[in-house]
């Protein structure tokens, strides 16, 4: 029996465990996907038992992408965005990975956008916000950091190649002539609210929201209904977990089963 699972605090909430499970028996894999909820304190502890107790792979959330970093060998992903949402254990010693940033990637590909030599708006400078920013930058796009507090958007600009930071005044004018649009801000989760004014929206966007509770949000409505193309954030959260899952089994995933079960749950 393989044992995979999510570190967090609090995990109850997760969305994880019927995705990965439903890609076991899609794959004939005797495996389970459990969650864990130690304290920040117990957190090195817990890094420790799973490597002792043979758990094959964790998922990280917050509050702890930043301070996994010092149980585990990052790669230099990782290392870059400064945080680390997978564990494997199938090496000789913990490795770190962030598959937030692949994520993205993949599901902007369901929108058919083409990064290379793309321009890319991205609200939002916190943990979401900074691996999206490198996988854009990654990816070919320039980047224009949008965020609250500007001097943070400045911050993260400085850390990516070929971005800039801005505050969020200034997306009318970065709208005007950007082919992306990312929201890795949690604006519109908990009321109908877009952190972009609508008016800033067009036909030739790719707008994708990471908030994935609700579906559709304002902003994939407003930007619907300029024209836009729209990419909810549930694709985010299912590609993070597809690239977690093969890169700990091997195994192609099943994307569309897991899709099919994290859908049920929203």
């Amino acid at each position: 029996m393989h044992v995979f699972g999510l570190i967090g605090n609090p995990v109850g909430h997760s969305l994880s465990p019927p995705m990965h499970e439903a890609a076991y028996d899609e794959l004939g894999l005797e495996a389970r996907y459990v969650t864990f909820e130690p304290e920040s304190a117990d957190l090195e502890s817990a890094i420790r038992g799973a490597d002792a107790l043979g758990i094959c792979g964790l998922n990280v959330t917050i509050p702890f992408k930043r301070d996994v970093l010092e149980y585990v060998e990052p790669d230099d992903l990782a290392k870059r965005i400064g945080a680390v949402n997978t564990i494997d254990f199938g090496g000789e010693h913990p490795t770190g990975h962030n598959t937030d940033a692949a994520g993205a990637l993949r599901a902007l590909e369901r929108g058919d956008a083409d990064l290379e030599g793309a321009r890319a708006v991205l609200v939002g400078a916190g943990g979401a916000g900074r691996a999206i920013a490198f996988a854009l930058a990654d990816a070919g796009a320039a980047v224009a950091i949008a965020n609250r507090t500007e001097s943070t958007a400045h911050d993260l600009a400085a850390a990516v190649p070929n971005a800039t930071g801005h505050g969020l005044e200034s997306l009318p004018d970065l709208l005007a002539d950007a082919d992306v649009l990312v929201n890795a801000t949690s604006v519109g989760m908990d009321e109908d609210v877009s952190p972009v004014p609508a008016g800033a929206l067009h036909a030739d966007l790719v707008v994708m929201d990471a908030v994935y509770s609700p579906l559709e949000t304002r902003l994939l409505r407003e930007a619907a209904d300029a024209g836009a193309t729209t990419i909810d954030g549930a694709w985010m959260l299912l590609y993070q977990g597809v690239e977690a899952l093969e890169r700990w089994t091997g195994e192609a995933a099943p994307v569309e089963a897991m899709n099919d079960a994290l859908r049920s749950t929203l």
